[in-house]
């Protein structure tokens, strides 16, 4: 270890450590919900799709939690910032539990996907708070040393969460991929209320409405073009062209608002630093290729390769396994050296690779082939994912940490959002092309054809053969799109210049609890 970080663990006390690791302990519950949802779901999606039908709707289900989650990111950011980051985080925990119980009712595809909706309204506000709750109690140099307890505890949810959902949906129904947050969200709530000690204050500041307004039209005009350009309305439609008209000019009055702001929803001169500006480009990148991943795969898996829900499961396991040692790995060598632009052109090289290996990805396919691309994508996306977070806390003053860590998530759930759009887009099209006219096909109801895993066996060897080949073709252009995406965040990680990590943090975690006279958490006294 450095002589840097011997004196950093010099100023904290043993008691001091053991309450840092409680903090970090008790906000990672709340922080697993959001993570565990999705991975619960991608390998139940197929179902669903089997039972409510809407095959061309299949992104939307995540999309809108995407969608919802991105746009209401930079809010809780601000919320926590002028509010108390506390009392924001459990009330996101609240809103998050109201969506996941109203998603287990729907009973269409597009009661679920405006539940859905609900959902990522809480998630937004669980992923930030709990980024911004970390950032203030732990020192940048010395996040790495708690981030290997995050990398555990997201390794394990990552490892588990697609298992867990191919057991739920093959034995309960895929209703209860939702109920069972309820449980893990109700110990959140006492844990982190009654663990977390943050003093109450309440700053005289203003919520930037406006820019609130703004960013949400700008954000849900471009998540609309990328998944309805060239599929349900052609480039030049006025649809399509309105959508762009308006997202240009939502976003045109957007900077000209927050420039203007007494408290803008994103203050634009965090961009005025290069690194801050450039790690939220690879978060973009990194959320199109999580997203995808996540969706993808598992359909991949269940259709092509005749895999259960829960086997679907079991086979990603290389890739979450790989992504939790990785995480816990990085953030040892991060503490320890204080360098990290290399981890970052790691993520991007080995992403690339990964993913293009997974575009050869058909119906032949060996375990050891596609294992080890799944391998090499979680060893990439976790070094970016990493570093983005880290360097985007470390370019920002601790009044800003909230908004930072907004940003940050804002970033990667917009790349999820649009990453998702487009790559529903390209596979709805491959795969509606090769399975137009297939008798039995179709759902009753329904002009387009559907996937359902379970009523794949009782088709005509043939005709299965032909689903398969149709699914192998379209997860094949989505990960060789991914692949071009990674090789992108290659080339912005090589740009990115090391700046040496601050050794403080922005409260004492040693300190009794005392009222704040400040604005935001800034000289917060935590127990």
């Amino acid at each position: 270890m450095s002589e840097e970080a011997a004196s950093t663990d010099a100023r904290l006390s043993k008691a001091q450590i053991r309450k840092l690791y409680v903090i970090v302990g008790s906000v990672l519950i709340a922080m697993m919900l959001a993570t565990l949802d999705n991975l619960v779901l991608g390998t139940a999606m197929a179902t669903i799709v089997g039972e409510l039908g809407g095959l061309g709707q299949l992104s939307w289900v995540v999309t809108a939690y995407a969608l919802a989650s991105a746009v209401s990111t930079p809010v809780w950011g601000k919320l926590g910032d002028m509010y108390g980051r506390k009392g924001m985080y459990l009330t996101s925990i609240v809103v998050f539990l109201i969506g996941s119980v109203l998603a287990g009712l729907s009973q269409s595809m597009g009661q679920l996907i405006a539940f859905r909706g609900v959902q990522g309204l809480g998630a937004g506000g669980l992923m930030v708070g709990a980024l911004a709750i970390i950032s203030t109690v732990v020192p940048p140099r010395e996040q790495g040393r708690y981030q290997g307890l995050v990398a555990a505890a997201m390794g394990v949810t990552m490892a588990a969460g697609p298992l867990v959902g191919g057991l739920v949906t093959d034995s309960l129904g895929w209703r209860w991929c939702f109920y069972i947050n309820v449980p893990l969200g109700l110990l959140a709530l006492f844990m982190v209320s009654s663990v977390l000690k943050l003093p109450k204050h309440r700053s005289q500041a203003r919520i930037d409405y406006p820019g609130v307004m703004l960013l949400t039209l700008a954000i849900s005009a471009v998540v609309l073009v990328s998944a309805w350009g060239g599929t349900e309305y052609s480039w030049s439609s006025g649809v399509i062209l309105g959508l762009i008209g308006a997202g240009a000019i939502a976003t045109v009055c957007f900077v000209l608002v927050e420039r203007v702001a007494q408290e803008p929803v994103l203050p634009l001169g965090l961009f005025r630093n290069a690194n801050f500006s450039l790690v939220q480009v690879n978060g973009l990148l990194v959320g199109a290729l999580m997203f995808g991943l996540m969706t993808f795969l598992p359909l991949f898996l269940q259709v092509a390769g005749g895999a259960s829900a829960s086997n679907a499961g079991l086979l990603l396991l290389p890739t979450f396994i790989a992504m939790m040692a990785t995480n816990m790995t990085v953030g040892r060598l991060i503490t320890a050296t204080g360098r990290y632009k290399a981890v970052m052109i790691a993520g991007g090289g080995l992403s690339a690779a990964g993913m293009l290996m997974l575009a050869r990805l058909s119906t032949d396919t060996s375990s050891l082939y596609s294992g080890t691309a799944m391998v090499l994508v979680g060893c990439g996306t976790a070094c970016m994912m990493q570093t983005a977070i880290l360097v985007s806390i470390q370019s920002v003053e601790a009044k800003d940490l909230g908004v930072a860590a907004s940003t940050a998530t804002l970033s990667r759930t917009i790349g999820g959002s649009i990453g998702i759009s487009v790559m529903g887009a390209v596979f709805a099209t491959t795969i509606g092309d090769a399975l137009n006219g297939l008798a039995g096909g179709t759902h009753a109801g329904e002009g387009k054809p559907q996937i359902d895993p379970g009523k794949l066996a009782e088709l005509p060897e043939s005709v299965q053969r032909v689903y398969q080949e149709a699914a192998a073709d379209g997860t094949g252009s989505v990960f060789l799109l991914s692949a071009g995406l990674a090789l992108v965040a290659l080339v912005v990680s090589a740009v990115v210049k090391e700046v040496p990590l601050r050794e403080t943090a922005a409260v004492d975690v040693g300190a009794d609890d005392e009222a704040d006279s400040g604005t935001g958490d800034k000289g917060v006294k935590t127990a």
